[in-house]
């Protein structure tokens, strides 16, 4: 695909691991790259994953702006607010992603987040982490409460403290937009990537894997090897300059 004189090329894996369904939804269309990791018991939270993907798709083939994904955003918490509740625990859904836009005539990525599933970058073989996790535990290690080597080991690394859906009665996702390097890698996934694999681990796979089906067939497949329980979904988005 090319957009604005950048070629992306995508691959995409997911696995529901040990897991009964596949909560995990993931969009990877013409600009835009997002995984929805659902919650809220199986059925509702493949649907509320689903239904925020649904939402976000209205931004496939444009070049947005900020606001415009935020409102976006906002408009899936609110449809995912009016989902009923069989279990008492409202449905809801985390988001992650990047979407090709251009802004100064310059191509640019929007990366969004609401949870704890993560977007990363790769620039230089070097892997970072574009989102910060709206989770507990990445809220005490920020504070100092939790050392940073001991958060895979927190009881509670799984509470999220941000969703799209659920109790809150609103939403404040966060948003980052930053120029398009030629050799980008992004990466996109949901917490049972993460939870199996350190990132120097997807750094490794990621540089040693050219092609991003192949590499985002491979990350799934480490995961699962390491004893992944969790579904696993990961979209990596590569981009380059388009030739005229």
């Amino acid at each position: 695909m090319t957009v604005d004189g950048v070629r992306l090329e995508v691959g995409v894996a997911t696995d529901r691991a040990g897991r009964a369904t596949n909560e995990d939804t993931a969009l990877a269309l013409r600009g835009v790259y997002v995984v929805a990791d659902g919650m809220g018991g199986h059925e509702a939270g493949e649907v509320a994953s689903g239904m925020a993907i649904e939402t976000v798709r209205a931004l496939v083939g444009t070049t947005p702006d900020l606001e415009t994904v935020r409102a976006t955003l906002r408009a899936a918490h609110a449809r995912l607010r009016d989902l009923p509740s069989s279990t008492g625990r409202r449905p809801g859904t985390t988001m992650t992603g990047v979407i090709l836009t251009e802004h100064e005539d310059l191509p640019c990525w929007i990366v969004l987040n609401v949870g704890d599933s993560r977007t990363y970058r790769m620039a230089g073989g070097v892997l970072e982490q574009v989102t910060r996790d709206h989770s507990e535990v990445a809220e005490l290690v920020a504070s100092g409460v939790v050392a940073a080597e001991e958060a895979s080991r927190y009881p509670r690394r799984h509470v999220v403290t941000r969703v799209l859906g659920g109790g809150a009665s609103e939403v404040d996702p966060d948003l980052w937009m930053f120029p398009v390097s030629p050799g980008d890698r992004m990466l996109v996934c949901s917490d049972g990537l993460t939870d199996e694999l350190t990132d120097a681990r997807i750094e490794a796979a990621l540089r040693a894997t050219p092609d991003p089906q192949d590499a985002a067939d491979r990350l799934v497949g480490e995961a699962l090897a390491a004893g992944g329980a969790d579904n696993i979904t990961a979209v990596v988005v590569d981009a380059t300059l388009a030739r005229s």
